[in-house]
């Protein structure tokens, strides 16, 4: 079987429309951020919104993973349910591996 991972987001319209909205306001989140730096912000106030930046890429993350357990895995023609969860369980922790 192929790595779930490596098979394209079958996602709907709407889903794509989703997570494209959530990476434009992440992509608005980072450019805020090269302006903190640039203009001198304080530390705390420039970590604080590098923590939100991560949190939101994260949860971009298990959205996509969220979708792909949903759809990717199950289209993948996979009749084994064991091994379903077994491919599941695997693209899960290889994300959350990289998410603190």
């Amino acid at each position: 079987m192929d790595d779930a991972t490596d098979a394209p987001l079958a996602a709907t319209d709407e889903e794509r429309r989703r997570i494209i909205n959530r990476l434009k306001r992440l992509e608005g989140q980072i450019r805020g951020l090269q302006t903190m730096i640039e203009s001198g912000k304080d530390c705390e106030a420039v970590l604080t919104q590098i923590m939100a930046a991560k949190s939101a890429l994260n949860q971009v993350g298990l959205h996509i993973i969220g979708h792909s357990m949903k759809t990717c895995l199950v289209d993948d023609g996979v009749t084994d349910r064991d091994e379903l969860i077994d491919e599941a369980i695997k693209v899960f922790l290889k994300y959350s591996s990289c998410v603190q």
